[in-house]
């Protein structure tokens, strides 16, 4: 099968999104499939093999000098350079305005689709898809479903859809826009033929913003590449080790973790408990983790490579990034189970289904760092139990929480909707 899978650039930072997508086409390809992962906006960020086409779609670069300056619409003489990935790439070492409060306007002309500004954007893109003859064209979310009615015009292929958390920044979006954009989407998702979403929540959050019924979504579970995870945790006994994983920032929860540690310290000073804390984080976010460290001890390890994130997690007793939005991934929690490491996660977006799926961990009541304490203790005063949810958490993720199974649930959608095309 022949699939072009439109994937979106994150601006030059590590996310979720494009991790999932990167293994997703990883997983596809190792079976036979010819597959595309076509990146728009910006290139890909990603620590395992990047699979992605050199080809930027949709240039981020383009898209925002066509929202301010209309003559920028319809000279393309400069497309070439601004479409190069070097120059995506340089553009996207700066920090870049993802705060939906200020990208009314430009969010709005995207959903305008052929029948706005980025016409040329979508053309060329268009052209993209001509070359390369596919079979189906995925999109990542549906802030890219303007597209949808265009590939199916030009091309007469199948068009499916993934969400993938977009919801907050579309509920982030000012007045009047917001109502606008939601207006459009209703039309644009009229032309998608399958939807695909990452968990039962996110069916919930946007099923009546997109105008779809519940039974037209496919919940396919994240999974992640087992590559390199080659041992379960062997406890220490004598200290109790804490780790979080993630994109540094607010929403993920550190500074709830750094309480619930710092009271779990207050009632047992008898023991050496420790919290390891690394990820990726823009310049912007240096500030806020200066200043946790102010008030709570613990050793920030910065950005690890794949290596070493690994060795990172199979160092640890716990696990925890209580995030306080509804995560639509949550890959990290599937990464610390891979490594038989058990996780505390609050009750809020696709945690509940990854704990279900894998009962690699226990669940806290979102936002709260008593309730998070009193898990990381069970976890600390029961070794026998701990360790048992660690080993089933391991086998189950390997199982159930692979990139492979992810590809071979989202290879079954794709074959029914050719098979009802046909």
């Amino acid at each position: 099968m022949k699939i072009t899978y439109i994937t979106a650039g994150a601006a030059g930072t590590i996310c979720g999104n494009c991790l999932r997508d990167n293994a997703l086409a990883g997983a596809l390809k190792r079976v036979g499939h010819e597959v595309v992962l076509l990146p728009a906006y910006t290139p890909l960020l990603t620590d395992e093999e990047d699979v992605s086409d050199r080809r930027v779609v949709l240039s981020g670069v383009n898209l925002y000098l066509q929202s301010k300056f209309r003559l920028a619409r319809s000279i393309g003489l400069l497309d070439p350079l601004l479409d190069h990935p070097r120059l995506l790439r340089w553009a996207s070492s700066f920090a870049v305005q993802t705060n939906p409060a200020q990208l009314g306007e430009m969010t709005r002309d995207t959903f305008l689709g052929d029948r706005g500004p980025y016409q040329r954007e979508i053309r060329k893109l268009v052209g993209v898809l001509r070359d390369l003859q596919p079979d189906i064209v995925h999109l990542t979310n549906s802030m890219l479903a303007s597209v949808a009615a265009p590939i199916k015009r030009h091309l007469g292929v199948p068009v499916v859809c993934s969400l993938q958390g977009e919801a907050d920044f579309l509920a982030g979006l000012p007045e009047p826009r917001r109502s606008e954009c939601y207006d459009l989407l209703r039309g644009h998702a009229a032309q998608v033929d399958g939807w695909i979403a990452p968990c039962r929540d996110q069916i919930d959050t946007m099923r009546a913003a997109l105008g779809v019924e519940a039974e037209q979504f496919e919940t396919i579970l994240p999974g992640i590449s087992t590559d390199g995870y080659s041992r379960a945790r062997v406890r220490s006994g004598d200290r109790f080790v804490v780790g979080f994983l993630a994109r540094i920032s607010e929403e993920k929860g550190l500074s709830v973790l750094a309480r619930a540690v710092d009271l779990l310290r207050k009632r047992h000073p008898e023991r050496t408990i420790e919290l390891r804390v690394a990820g990726w984080r823009a310049d912007t976010k240096q500030a806020y983790i200066d200043g946790l460290r102010k008030r709570y001890s613990f050793d920030d390890l910065g950005y690890l490579e794949r290596d070493e994130k690994i060795a990172f997690l199979e160092g640890l007793d716990a696990f925890s990034v209580p995030a306080t939005y509804r995560a639509s991934k949550g890959l990290y929690v599937l990464e610390a189970l891979a490594a038989g490491v058990p996780v505390v996660q609050p009750r809020i977006g696709v945690f509940p289904e990854l704990l279900d799926m894998t009962g690699g961990g226990l669940s806290c009541t979102p936002g709260d760092s008593e309730d998070l304490a009193a898990k990381l203790e069970t976890l600390m005063t029961d070794a026998a139990s701990a360790s048992q949810l660690g080993h089933k958490g391991r086998g189950k993720l390997h199982t159930h929480g692979t990139a492979e199974r992810m590809a071979d649930q989202t290879l079954a959608v794709y074959e029914q909707l050719l098979a009802d095309s046909a």
